[in-house]
């Protein structure tokens, strides 16, 4: 079997500081995996580690068979969607302005945008400065981002915070649109029934360790 995510005796420092540390997980294609655990426990880091913004000091991984330590980690960047518990868009641009950007870096049509704003119900705000945007639109936003960009894997924190049924909805949908189609999805979360209730398997970390 190929796996998305290969993680072996996996740690992560932070000057003095470990963060992560003898991590092994594997998540397979289509699979979603629920995260869990208390806060500092490393999760975000973990998240950051698989969307390849962080090297691993120690062991080796890979993702979209890609080894986390080369040079062409960089290459499957925009094959993975992350979504923070902040939003992470350009506060000075309006919502559509920030999905034709990420429709440029990404390769897909701006043709795409308005309609990935409509599936997500921001039809009537596609021209609203994302910094004057409630939270849930700017999360809603992020969200229509991703329905616009084919990924193989989507990483997903705290993604049911601060959000309507509808948009609950929204992302579930999302997450089940990515699996189905051979991709992987994490979700880290505080909401332990939320996440079950999509979640192929969940795991446990804990002070910078996998259960």
């Amino acid at each position: 079997m190929s796996f998305v995510i290969e993680l072996h005796d996996i740690g992560v420092d932070a000057g003095s500081m470990s963060i992560l540390r003898g991590v092994d997980l594997e998540v397979g294609p289509g699979e979603i995996l629920g995260l869990f655990g208390p806060n500092g426990a490393g999760k975000t880091t973990l998240l950051r580690l698989v969307a390849t913004l962080v090297r691993p000091s120690a062991g080796t991984g890979s993702v979209l068979g890609t080894d986390l330590s080369s040079q062409q980690r960089y290459a499957i960047r925009r094959r993975i969607g992350m979504i923070g518990h902040v939003p992470g868009l350009y506060p000075e641009l309006t919502l559509g302005e920030n999905l034709e950007f990420a429709a440029r870096v990404a390769g897909v049509s701006r043709d795409e945008v308005g309609s990935a704003l409509a599936a997500v119900g921001l039809a009537g705000v596609i021209d609203r400065e994302a910094g004057v945007s409630s939270h849930g639109m700017q999360r809603r936003a992020e969200f229509a981002r991703e329905l616009m960009i084919d990924r193989d894997l989507l990483l997903l924190d705290e993604p049911h915070s601060a959000l309507d049924q509808d948009a609950v909805e929204l992302v579930n949908a999302l997450v089940k649109k990515i699996a189905a189609e051979g991709g992987a999805v994490i979700l880290v979360s505080h909401d332990r029934e939320r996440v079950a209730r999509i979640a192929d398997r969940t795991v446990e970390l804990t002070e910078g360790t996998l259960e």
